[in-house]
């Protein structure tokens, strides 16, 4: 919004030194940065407060999982995620330029995963059971938001260059020309890629912070990423392949980063509230979209790579249990593996925080090794 009244300024031959700092992306990622943190950490105590009114007992806790987590977060209050997405968007909506059709494709994804987990903790929190909505059903949801947040990639992608195959193609990492065009299943794809990263961050959480720094984390990388391939400059010297406009991806990054910064603040161990999948899904659905934006896709599994190991212990488990009756790890996801063998949960957390700088520096490695 701030950026379309710099437009009218301009356009009205309005000129403030000032004021020009709004053509410069990184000033106003770092204000999306600045205001979404913010508005969170300025909401969180009432909020939090007002959601232990109304919940009452808080986020039901499994029965048959950790021990010590039935007394220790035992009514905690959940639905944390709006505080995050109250954030994340007055940043976003105030700093991006919204007339640019990646952002709104973003959004979307990010609104809709949000509406959608919000849904999912309301029914657990109201029927005080760990089931809420129908795993199907959220899945088709979550697939039909994610293939027309895409489509719209897609066409403003082939609208701003036309003829180009690279909207609808799959870039590898470290080999510079090569292109997969995958043609109109690339909707499919890249649905799978949004989902996939929405309820891998879904999975993710489970411990104080655990999710919430990884994601910043990631958001950084892919928040640089974005600056570099929307920038024909950069882009051209790294051998990356254009992606014109994508840049104001980087102030959407800023602002889950601020975010992020400001529940963080409540959620760090001992948890004061947790994000639910209000906060997972939307998050996770970001990262990918923003993922599949900048035609970083495989990037994401590599600086990613925290969700998609925990994602990958409960799919191993799951398929081995139903094959043989046993168990590989001790619980899934995996952070509860570590917990059962006896490690403490400022440990896991702190040590699951490491790794994931590390791959996100292995991932943004990617963009020098061509």
């Amino acid at each position: 919004m701030l950026y379309w009244l710099y437009e009218q300024a301009i356009a009205a031959g309005v000129s403030l030194p000032l004021l020009n700092l709004m053509k410069y992306l990184t000033f106003r990622t770092g204000m999306a940065l600045f205001t979404a943190q913010l508005v969170v950490v300025l909401m969180g105590s009432r909020f939090i407060r007002w959601m232990q009114a109304k919940q009452g007992r808080g986020q039901p806790i499994r029965s048959d999982g950790i021990e010590r987590h039935i007394l220790e977060k035992s009514g905690t209050p959940t639905m944390g995620g709006v505080m995050i997405l109250a954030g994340l968007f007055t940043g976003a909506l105030l700093w991006c330029d919204l007339s640019n059709a990646y952002v709104w494709a973003i959004l979307l994804v990010t609104a809709g995963f949000g509406v959608l987990g919000f849904m999912d903790d309301y029914a657990k929190v109201t029927r005080q059971s760990t089931a809420g909505v129908s795993g199907r059903l959220r899945l088709v949801v979550e697939t039909l938001l994610a293939g027309g947040a895409v489509l719209m990639m897609v066409l403003w992608g082939r609208e701003a260059a036309p003829g180009s195959s690279l909207y609808t193609s799959v870039a590898l990492p470290v080999f510079k020309d090569v292109l997969i065009n995958l043609g109109w299943f690339y909707l499919a794809f890249g649905a799978v890629v949004i989902v996939g990263a929405a309820n891998a961050v879904n999975f993710t959480d489970g411990l104080d912070g655990l999710a919430t720094v990884p994601v910043m984390i990631a958001a950084a990388a892919f928040g640089l990423i974005a600056y570099l391939v929307g920038n024909a400059v950069f882009a051209t010297y790294l051998q990356l392949h254009v992606v014109p406009g994508v840049g104001e991806a980087a102030v959407f990054c800023g602002a889950v980063i601020g975010a992020g910064l400001g529940f963080l603040w409540y959620n760090a161990p001992p948890a004061k509230i947790f994000m639910g999948d209000t906060g997972s899904l939307a998050l996770g659905g970001a990262l990918g979209a923003v993922a599949v934006a900048t035609k970083h896709e495989i990037v994401l599994a590599l600086i990613g790579g925290l969700f998609v190991a925990e994602t990958l212990s409960v799919m191993i488990q799951v398929a081995y249990f139903k094959r043989t009756g046993k168990r590989i790890f001790l619980m899934a996801p995996i952070h509860h593996h570590f917990e059962k063998l006896g490690w403490s949960e400022s440990t896991i957390v702190i040590r699951f925080w490491i790794i994931s700088v590390m791959l996100a520096i292995l991932g943004l490695a990617t963009l020098k090794l061509r």
